[in-house]
């Protein structure tokens, strides 16, 4: 790696094990509380079990939660900000939002927070809360959101009014290290209402309880109070810490136990709780904070009236061992500084070319990337057996499904698609979170890509878990096309080609593969499993049971999504076979089973029904019923488009080289074997510029779908393909089998139904994983044809352009969604006008989980910046590629 920049010398010393600089980092999560790990229930309601309410007053088995916090890499010591405005009813110590009950569109954010800086190592973050100065509505949020039904919009917190006048205070965390266990602290808040407002002021460090499980190796640690610093002792994994403040204030202690008084109702064992810090300030307990000064848990109370504009700014320092040079020295303010000068400058060094606003969403995106890694803990042997201290599990728990999965044991830095409303892991999110880290961090992008491909997270078949609300869900395969994708972005970026993570990836990805091709052919028709492949409620029915009359959805996405994996593991065999022949052998197999695939999509054979739709020029789910009749479920959405997915091609010196990928040698025994007409997978093993392709999907079927693609009334959005056709707005699709009728309509926005919780939509929105994934096929379709293949771009325009170029156009859409328009609006940010005009909120951007089909407005998760992250990747493209 070229040592560009200071950032660039870190992450080498990080990776070459010389200095430990991802010790720590933004690694504390935003909520552990309705978790599943922390679900000790008997009907698994981890919403009900381990409430908001529970949060400040209950200790975590299995991590820690904070607002805007940092803890070290295995969430020993943990450090965070509280807050209080003098008329709240709960100390603000962490974000709140409404858990899926509560929400009449499942889970949601109801605080507002930003993620403005962050670089690989952590070497320097910045965050910013958005803090009211009068009363936290959460009983408002609760009774409003219960009353609205799923056609009406969330009910947010700018919607009760509360930042009028720009009544709030904004709180902005900063952190700079000056060495890998020395973190400088930087608290700044600004009053922007009107009026002077009081404010008190937590500084909080506290330690993650592992004692009170019953485990002999885990020992009670404490902080004490050593002059006027915190000294966290010297026994466990990470060695003395000290912790100062600047600023004049009170050092109160608690410690980090339960409140069994308050939660269950039982006699406290313990005299000081978790809660303790609330009930003193919020309160006014006094008893409710040790006095001898010492605990698991403590903080600087610092309480301060700030003036209409005032900034008020507290610092802090945690550093390890016992320091003897002072903690605000004249190298405090130099360090911020330069460590700030530094992370522009690494970001610069990868978008030197970039100006403006794509800047500005350049590095919002990475921000947001690298804020959500995250601690994640979770031993599923230990949460189904139980804890000798702890609640016993109900008997229910074994019989679960989750209870395959007891080896997984996790203990990692996870890349989480949303720190708050999915702060876990989820499977086919962090394969697009490991590509976008590429482009900043490739070692973490690798480590990232097959950490749940290790094996203490596989189970013994071999399958990858999905997500913790259901481990054994199946996701779309995309670990091959990660891999190699991260491997070309890497050795674009370094000029060496990481072979060894290559050839380490291929070989845990040919055990999953394996698991993926037995579940091929429940009917016997050689067609792929579906089943849940991460588009939620995308169809009329849910695809992942049989209807009430025994029919089955043969999906049409399923076994696209199979040759798409085998396309992407002959990708990673071909390129490793450039410097070990032996791979060629391997070659063999992904080829032969992608023709299979694609003559099996493509062509009839023993069955009486086909996934293309000649009439309709589109591939469709079709119901298949026990007496052998079937029929199309006509709706166009993304699940149709997954077989563009499949396709790749190769040079002439390539298939010189590795004869067994001339797929023509190949088909003559597939043709041999079969009556179908041959026309049908001509396609494969075409030649056009030098260059022989292998695609799911022949041209002529390509053409049709483009048709649809690009159709402006369709799929084609202001802002992206549309994940459902807008045509079922006017006219909703509706499908009766037996005694069960869906109605299924286009919903640009929020989920109309309740499938899978309701707290996503695939009905309409703009989805920026599938749409990337598009992109980068109509790129590879592109490469092979040239200019020998045109398309309407929009359709019925006139305007007619190569694929190349019509990837450029949707790149530029999906980049648009962030963009200012010519209003000066954002359009993710919808008609919000806070948002849109105050100089304060305008130029915060978020990364939302999807996206309004018709107005680009953010949907979902608010703070999504794994996936939604990609569209750095499309700004450095654009950067590189400017539209004509």
């Amino acid at each position: 790696m070229l040592l560009e920049t200071s950032e660039h010398r870190r992450i080498a010393e990080r990776d070459n094990g010389l200095s430990p600089w991802g010790l720590w980092g933004s690694y504390l999560p935003d909520r552990q509380w309705g978790t599943v790990r922390e679900d000790y229930s008997a009907d698994g309601n981890a919403w009900a079990y381990f409430p908001h309410d529970h949060a400040r007053s209950r200790v975590y088995r299995w991590g820690e939660d904070g607002l805007l916090g940092i803890c070290d890499e295995q969430c020993r010591l943990c450090f965070a900000i509280a807050l209080w405005n003098g008329a709240d009813p709960i100390l603000k110590e962490r974000a709140y939002g409404l858990s899926n009950p509560e929400g009449n569109h499942g889970e949601d954010i109801k605080d507002y927070f930003y993620h403005l800086a962050n670089t690989p190592t952590h070497s320097f973050m910045r965050g910013l809360y958005k803090y009211p100065q009068s009363e936290f509505p959460y009983d408002q949020l609760v009774r409003v959101n219960g009353e609205r039904g799923r056609d009406q919009p969330e009910y947010e917190l700018v919607d009760t009014g509360i930042f009028e006048e720009s009544r709030y205070f904004d709180v902005i965390v900063e952190y700079a290290k000056a060495a890998p266990d020395d973190i400088l602290i930087r608290i700044r808040v600004i009053n922007r209402g009107p009026v002077a407002a009081p404010l008190t002021l937590l500084p909080t460090l506290w330690l993650r309880n592992t004692w009170s499980w019953g485990y002999p190796d885990e020992a009670e640690r404490s902080i004490v109070l050593k002059g006027d610093t915190l000294s966290v002792d010297a026994e466990g994994v990470l060695g003395p810490y000290s912790f100062a403040c600047n600023s004049p204030g009170e050092w109160i202690f608690t410690d980090n136990e339960t409140n069994s008084e308050r939660i269950f109702g039982d006699e406290n064992l313990r005299s000081f709780h978790k809660d303790g810090f609330h009930r003193y300030v919020v309160d006014g307990e006094l008893s409710a904070v040790n006095p001898g000064q010492q605990g698991t848990k403590a903080a600087r109370l610092l309480r301060h009236t700030l003036a209409s504009g005032e900034e008020w700014i507290v610092e802090c320092r945690l550093r390890s061992g016992v320091p003897t040079e002072p903690a605000f020295g004249e190298d405090f303010q130099s360090i911020f500084s330069e460590r700030e000068n530094e992370c522009q400058i690494f970001f610069d060094s990868k978008v030197s070319c970039m100006q403006g606003d794509d800047r500005l969403i350049h590095s919002s995106g990475a921000a947001g990337l690298l804020w959500c890694k995250k601690y994640y803990g979770w031993s599923v042997l230990r949460w189904l057996e139980g804890d000798p201290t702890g609640p016993t599990p109900p008997p229910e728990r074994h019989h679960s499904e989750n209870a395959y999965w007891r080896r997984l044991h996790a203990h990692d830095i996870i890349s989480m698609p949303d720190s708050w409303e999915y702060p876990y892991f989820c499977q086919w999110d962090l394969m697009f979170h490991a590509v976008a880290f590429a482009v900043f961090d490739p070692a973490t992008a690798k480590h990232q890509c097959l950490l749940l491909r290790s094996p203490h997270y596989t189970a013994p078949n071999a399958q990858t878990p999905a997500y913790e609300w259901a481990l054994s869900d199946p996701n779309p395969p995309i670990g091959a096309w990660a891999a190699m994708r991260i491997f070309q972005i890497d050795r674009a970026a370094n000029d060496e080609p990481d072979l060894p993570f290559l050839r380490a990836a291929l070989r845990k990805l040919m055990l999953e593969y394996g698991w993926w091709a037995n579940r091929n052919d429940r009917s016997g028709d050689n067609l792929f499993e579906g089943g849940f492949l991460g588009l939620d409620n995308i169809a009329v029915f849910d695809r992942r049971f049989p209807l009430n009359d025994g029919s089955i959805i043969e999906q049409c996405d399923g076994t696209a999504w199979m040759a798409s994996l085998s396309l992407n593991m002959l990708s990673i065999c071909v390129e490793l076979s450039l410097q070990e022949p032996e791979y060629s052998d391997v070659c063999e197999r992904f080829v032969n089973d992608f023709v299979q695939l694609a003559i099996t999509l493509n062509t009839k054979g023993t069955r009486n029904y086909l996934n293309w739709d000649e009439e309709d020029g589109f591939y469709y789910d079709v119901i298949k019923r026990l007496d052998g009749s079937t029929d199309y479920l006509r709706t166009r959405s993304v699940s149709g488009l997954v077989p563009l997915l499949a396709v790749a091609s190769f040079d002439v010196a390539t298939v010189l080289r590795l004869p067994v990928l001339d797929v023509i040698n190949s088909m003559g025994w597939f043709v041999h074997e079969r009556t179908t007409p041959t026309w049908l997978a001509s396609h494969l093993g075409q030649w056009c510029n030098d260059r022989i392709l292998f695609a799911l999907v022949p041209e002529d079927r390509l053409r049709r779908i483009c048709e649809r693609l690009f159709d402006e009334d369709e799929f084609l959005s202001p802002y992206g393909i549309r994940s459902l056709s807008k045509v079922y707005e006017d006219e909703p699709y509706s499908f009766t089998e037996g005694s069960q009728t869906q109605v299924l309509g286009y919903s640009p926005a929020d989920s109309p139904v309740a499938m899978f919780g309701g707290n996503s939509n695939w009905r309409g929105p703009v989805w920026m994983p599938i749409n990337y994934l598009i992109i980068e096929s109509l790129q590879k379709f592109g490469h092979y044809y040239g200019d020998t293949l045109k398309v309407e771009f929009p359709t019925r325009s006139g305007n007619w352009i190569n694929l190349w170029d019509a990837s450029l156009q949707l790149e530029d859409r999906l980049v648009n969604l962030f963009r200012r328009n010519d209003e000066g609006e954002r359009p993710f940010n919808g008609k919000q006008t806070l948002f849109q005009d105050d100089p304060h909120w305008r130029d915060l951007i978020l990364f939302n989980e999807y996206f309004n089909g018709d107005n680009g407005s953010g949907v979902g998760a608010s703070h999504q910046t794994g996936w939604t992250a990609m569209v750095c990747k499309m700004i450095t493209q654009l950067s590189r590629y400017p539209l004509s």
